[in-house]
Order: structure tokens, then sequence, then C-alpha cells
């Protein structure tokens, strides 16, 4: 069966009644969307401080390609085995964007026997978040415009605006627009943009914010341009913007509860790319599950040099958070197409490939080992066309870099696939105190810290930019300097170039631009041609997907 016809077919409980039963949560406490589906009140989130915390496991995975890795899955099967060992956990995702459902991905919320339910919901709406942050931002670019057409108090440069628009869907043609057209009754006429929603800086903001007052106050912080004078910024305060937004974020604060097909809590909030973005779900939904259970399992979007970097060393360095270990999810046809593999060849045994393939995982692990400094479990995600001497010969190279390797069967066979990874990383979290390193010191110049990132951990040789964009990082780092790096760079290579798979080293990276994410915290550097607004393929996941007579949705992978 595909995913959504396994999913279709789960027996789910009722989410109010599943989260008095295993964790106590009361019923005035959850706000109900639908039957399954339901949001946490900030006031009980509250009430949790003083709890003790549980620990926390971190998921992330080799560079993708395009045969998979399946970090979701994964976290899922092991979330769902922890609990069939008697360990009490809770998994925390970050909720999928409609732009990749109805592109590349078709869906993301686990897959096979894996998966976190209702499905259908989960991928297309869910409770509306990612609705209510597009709305908030683009609320705020309507009140720059309209502040400039009725007289332009506080003196914006029209040509130095630093909001663009959003929209949650792949649209390259909205990159570059123009507004204003058509006269005077219309505004005025200036170049834009859009980016998408996960690329927003509302939707940085709502994953980092702890509490209602500071998610108003970063909102507030929030540079939207600069004055004629082309050094003064203008915050979204000084429009008075904060209070409104705020409130169109009242819901999409409240963590996301939902259960996994063997009937177990997972929190889903928040959604940024890790690309483009800093990849994880909401310190709100972490730290609530490290409070509610004794195991909390989270995720960070792509590859251990992006969405796990960004895990450390902004959400973990802002939130005080401390991840007790990692599991680097691989699988055997990923291997083989950092390996050179073609996409259609690799379900073919080809073990040269493995031996070739197999330097992305080895920097990925020395990377999480020696630069976040925290113990590994490298767990290959099974698929049916693994061959033995392939699985063999991981396990053998991984043995010999002193790691532990597991091979996990989730995706067929649920938790109980997965029982051999989660004792392992039990035995780990067990006998270590919670802790991690940080791949820079905050001290640091921010031209330093984005060197230390692509050096350490992507294999650069050197790092350049332009006269104008080396200005402007020294611009910044006179009031910005102790903001965290946000690494804008493509997923499917340690390098800038998309086509450099395995673990290429000593190649250039050139900061193409920065943007600074005042309410966030960070400085957002693009390395090469990367876009914040991504394209759909020739042929998107939105042809497949269809809905019934009936009202059954099919085609979401």
């Amino acid at each position: 069966m595909s995913d959504i016809e396994i999913a279709q077919k789960a027996k789910m409980q009722p989410i109010i009644k599943l989260a008095a039963e295993k964790f106590n949560i009361p019923a005035e406490h959850l706000d109900p969307y639908g039957h399954y589906k339901a949001k946490i009140s900030l006031e009980y989130v509250n009430s949790l401080k003083d709890q003790q915390d549980g620990k926390l496991i971190l998921v992330t995975a080799i560079s993708p390609t395009p045969a998979g890795e399946g970090k979701t899955t994964t976290t899922v099967g092991l979330g769902d085995a922890m609990n069939r060992i008697g360990k009490k956990t809770i998994m925390c995702l970050r909720e999928p964007s409609l732009g990749p459902c109805f592109g590349m991905k078709g869906g993301a919320a686990g897959g096979g026997y894996s998966q976190v339910v209702p499905m259908e919901d989960i991928n297309l709406h869910f409770t509306g978040d990612f609705h209510a942050i597009g709305v908030a931002h683009n609320l705020l670019s309507a009140m720059i415009d309209n502040h400039i057409n009725h007289g332009n108090e506080l003196g914006i440069d029209s040509r130095r605006i630093k909001w663009k628009r959003v929209v949650d869907m792949n649209d390259r043609a909205l990159r570059q627009i123009t507004v204003g057209q058509g006269g005077p009754a219309n505004g005025y006429c200036r170049e834009d943009g859009y980016d998408i929603v996960v690329a927003s800086e509302v939707m940085a903001i709502l994953c980092l914010a702890t509490n209602r007052a500071d998610l108003k106050e970063r909102l507030g912080r929030i540079v939207i341009a600069y004055k004629t004078d082309k050094i003064t910024p203008v915050y979204a305060r000084d429009l008075n913007a904060q209070g409104a937004m705020a409130a169109l974020l009242k819901d999409a604060i409240k963590p996301n509860l939902v259960q996994t097909l063997e009937n177990n809590l997972a929190i889903i909030h928040g959604g940024p790319f890790a690309n483009i973005a800093h990849g994880c779900n909401t310190v709100t939904a972490t730290k609530t599950a490290l409070k509610l259970a004794d195991y909390a399992i989270t995720e960070a979007g792509f590859g251990a040099d992006l969405g796990a970097e960004k895990f450390i060393d902004i959400k973990c360095r802002m939130a005080g958070l401390k991840p007790s270990a990692v599991v680097l999810v691989a699988t055997a046809r990923a291997i083989k197409s950092h390996g050179g593999v073609k996409k259609d060849e690799l379900n073919n045994e080809n073990l040269a490939a493995i031996e070739s393939g197999f330097a992305n995982l080895e920097r990925h692990l020395h990377n999480i080992t020696e630069h976040y400094g925290l113990p590994c479990v490298v767990c290959i995600n099974h698929f049916t066309f693994d061959t033995e001497a392939e699985v063999a010969l991981i396990i053998k190279k991984c043995e010999a870099l002193g790691a532990k390797c597991i091979v996990s069967k989730h995706w067929a066979e649920g938790g109980a696939g997965a029982e051999a990874l989660a004792q392992e990383v039990v035995n780990i979290v067990d006998n270590r105190e919670p802790g991690c390193r940080f791949v820079y010191d905050e001290s640091l110049p921010l031209w330093d810290k984005i060197e230390a990132i692509s050096t350490k951990l992507h294999g650069a040789a050197k790092v350049t930019a332009s006269p104008k964009v080396k200005a402007e990082v020294k611009a910044l780092q006179a009031e910005y300097g102790h903001f965290p790096i946000c690494m804008a760079k493509t997923q499917m290579s340690f390098s800038t170039n998309p086509t450099a798979i395995g673990a290429p080293s000593g190649h250039t990276v050139e900061i193409t631009e920065v943007r600074l994410a005042n309410g966030a915290g960070f400085i957002v550097a693009i390395a090469g041609n990367m876009m914040t607004m991504p394209g759909l393929p020739k042929t998107p996941a939105a042809e497949r997907i269809d809905i019934t007579d009936e009202g059954v949705i099919t085609g979401l992978f």
C-alpha cells in the first residue's frame, strides 16, 4: 500500500482521550480541531515549567539525494520503538509546507508504518498555522506600502525596503515583481518580490519565541527598511504593527498534538526549511515535550551540515537546550547516489558505489562527534532492495570509524522494526550528561562565523564575497556581531554546487547576500545561487493529488 493508503486505514484514537491516558493532559487545556488533532494551551505549557526535563535526541541525515533518506520516518519509528520498550517518549516534528507537498515531496508525515496521522490534514492546511504566519507577514507588507502612500512620515526609502511578501507555494514567477502599477490610486510603483512562507522571518520568530510577550517583542524589532540616509533602520514597531501581527498568531503559537499509527503522541509545530531558514520546530514544542516525557525526539531539516548545525548553533544556543545524542539517518540507496549511481540504477547492488559514497556519511559523522560534541548512532533506514552485502559493508565501515550502526526496518514494521535502534539510543543517553559544543563562539565576528561553518563543516578552502556584500557584513557587525549565522545553502551538497556529491573539499564558498533577521535574532548568509522562493519541478506532485466524490484524498505520498 502507499503511505496514504496505510494512513487512511489507521485506527486513530480521539486525541483528547489519548492525551489524558498517556500524559494526563486535562481536556480543558486542549483545543480540538476535529477528533484527532488539538492545540495545547500556553497556560498548560507554562504550568509545566517546574517539571524535570527529559532527554533530548536529535534525528538528522546525510546530504539529501533523489533516493530519499527518511528523517521523519525514522523519528516516528524510533519514537514508537522507544514507547514499545517502555520508555515514555514524545516526538517533535515540523509542519509540512504546501510548496513541497505539491512540488517534489507530495507529503511529509513519515512513511510506510512509521507515520503521523491524520496524514492528509497534517499535509494540507493542518490547524492553519502557516496561513496565520503568511497573513501576519503580509499584513506588515501592506502596512509598509500604506504608510508610504499616506505621506511617509518615517522617511522610508522605498528603494531600501527589506520586507518582501510571502505565499506557501513554490512559485518562481513571484521571485521578482513590481507592485503599485496602475497610477496613484494604487499607491506607488516599486520593485518587490515573494519568498515562500517557510522562509519568512515570522516563521523563524514563531519557532524561537518562548511566550506571547517574547513573540510580540520579536515581531516589533523586525527591520523592514532603511531611511533615506541609508543607515537608519525602520522597525515593524515604528508602524505599530506587532500587536496586530501577534493577534493573528494567537492560535499558531500553541503547539499541535497528533498521534502516530501506533497511537503514540507527537507534537508538530512550526516548519522553517533548513536550506533557506533555520530548519527546526518550535522551541515551545520541544520544551513542552521535554517536560511531558522522559525522552523527546526531534528532527532537523536536510543534512547534518544544515539543520543539525542550526539546531545546535541557533536553537540550542538561544533556548538553552542540551541534546543527549544524535541519530544519523542514511540509506544504502542514498549512499550509492553519493557514489555516482543514477536514480534508476539504485536498486542494483553496487559495492563500489557504497565505498565511494560513504565519504558523505563519514563527514557528517565526523561533524556530529567532533564539532557538535555529541555521540551518534548511524541508522540504516532499510529498503526492500538493500542487499546483505551492501548493508554489511556500511556497518563494517561505520565500525571502522568507531561508530555504532543499526539496521532499522521501521518503514515496513513500524516501531517493532526499530527496537534495536531504540535500545542503542537509550543506552547512550542514559549514560551521559546532556550537552553539546557549538561550531563557533558567540563573540567571533560575523565573517569568522561564516568561515567557521564553511571550513569546519563543509570542507571549503575559503569563503569569498563581493565588496558590496563584505561592506554589508561589516555594517552589521557593529550592532549585530553577537548574532549566530543562518547559512542558506543548497541541501544537496557540502559545497554550493548541488551536483558536487559525496564529500567535496577545497572548494570556495561565495556569500552572495546577507540578510538581517533582527526579530529572529540571526544573520542569514546566502551562499551561492540559493533561492528563497523555490519553483515547481517539470512534473509536480500536484498532478497526481486528487479527491474522490466521497471526500477521500489520493496521491499524497
